[in-house]
């Protein structure tokens, strides 16, 4: 079985190649119907909004023996036909209650009916009342955030790679991280708090890490793609994807695996709570941020590339070149004229996408001076 290192080598040297950029309309139409099922998600099913954003009463049981939820449900019956309350555990040996908002009356009278259930102190039942006003404030804060960092990753990269075609390609990437990871919290009704806000941002700047490795590489294979008619700009934008997908998928690995244990410590041993609230993004997000960076930003870099006038010139010469290398190979006579009539490699013609023969396919560089 081949290992993964050798199948990595394999992608790096071009030996083995995977046609990335020459199937983008199926990456693009995957990732299109996924956005919209995810905004459709959000729409109809809608997001299970924490506490912190729609406000409410809490109540937080310490110290109880027994973890049967049932008991905070029956308590909580008499107080009419609300929005139900959430129960949920909190470490090994508290529970977590959250209603609607309670007058000053009946959150004492939930505390001791409370106390009497689980058969704790009244002391050891805590509430706390959360205003609506306070979440408000974490999404405009958030939204505002969200705006200036992209403003200023388009600038950064922008002027880092001195093209707006790989900025606009990452924001593209980044939007479809954020708008997915959204839509899968709707889907399966995790709890959004501040928490999975903040795991929300953390996930573009994984995004954005993966995709500037993605395209540091396709401009260096095409460095100097205007002078050469070996290769199309898009052909070299798919051999820095293949090089670069090793250290893609190992990079994803060991990130989510540490997110992972977060993740079933705070699910699983914990119970609800802040590790799981942003462990739950964090996965769910770095999952993306891989798929984004290969399949979405690299993509959507050469086409808005080819877009260019020199590289769509560019482009059209280098097929007509390999055309007319391919028709003198065909055409050429058997004999001794046959050694005369220029063969495809006399020509130059490059490495067709998907089909790259070893070493060949590596981009020239240029000797430095010693």
């Amino acid at each position: 079985m081949t290992s993964l290192a050798t199948i990595g080598n394999e992608l790096y040297t071009g030996k083995r190649s995977i046609d990335f950029i020459g199937r983008r309309r199926t990456w693009f139409a995957i990732a299109g119907a996924l956005m919209v099922l995810s905004l459709m998600l959000v729409g109809f099913k809608g997001l299970n909004a924490g506490i912190e954003f729609k406000g409410g009463s809490q109540f937080t049981v310490s110290g109880t023996e027994t973890m049967d939820q049932q008991l905070a449900h029956d308590v909580l019956a008499g107080l009419g036909e609300g929005e139900p309350p959430r129960v949920s555990e909190v470490g090994g040996s508290s529970l977590r209650v959250q209603t609607s908002a309670l007058t000053d009356e009946e959150t004492q009278q939930v505390q001791e009916d409370l106390a009497t259930a689980y058969d704790v102190p009244v002391e050891d039942v805590t509430a706390t009342f959360v205003g609506p006003t306070w979440g408000q404030s974490v999404t405009a804060k958030a939204v505002q955030g969200l705006v200036i960092f992209l403003a200023l990753v388009s600038v950064v990269m922008a002027a880092y790679f001195r093209t707006w075609t790989m900025s606009l390609a990452a924001i593209g990437a980044l939007i479809h991280d954020l708008v997915v990871t959204v839509g899968v919290y709707a889907l399966v009704g995790f709890e959004v708090t501040p928490a999975s806000v903040i795991g929300f941002l953390t996930i573009l700047g994984y995004s954005l890490y993966d995709t500037v490795v993605v395209f540091d590489k396709v401009r260096e294979n095409n460095a100097n793609v205007l002078h050469q008619k070996r290769r199309t700009y898009a052909e070299g934008a798919n051999l820095a994807v293949n090089q670069t997908l090793v250290r893609s998928i190992n990079t994803s690995i060991t990130g989510l695996l540490p997110v992972a244990s977060i993740l079933f410590v705070g699910a699983f041993l914990l119970g609800a709570g802040t590790l799981r609230d942003i462990s739950l993004a964090l996965f769910v997000g770095m999952l993306l941020s891989t798929w984004s960076s290969v399949f979405i930003a690299a993509p959507l870099e050469v086409t808005l590339r080819e877009r260019q006038r020199p590289i769509a010139k560019h482009t059209k010469q280098v097929l007509a070149h390999r055309a007319k290398a391919r028709a003198t190979d065909v055409a050429a006579p058997d004999g001794a004229d046959a050694d005369l009539a220029p063969s495809v490699a006399d020509l130059g013609v490059g490495i067709v996408a998907g089909q790259h023969l070893g070493h060949d396919a590596q981009p020239k560089r240029k000797k430095g001076r010693r």
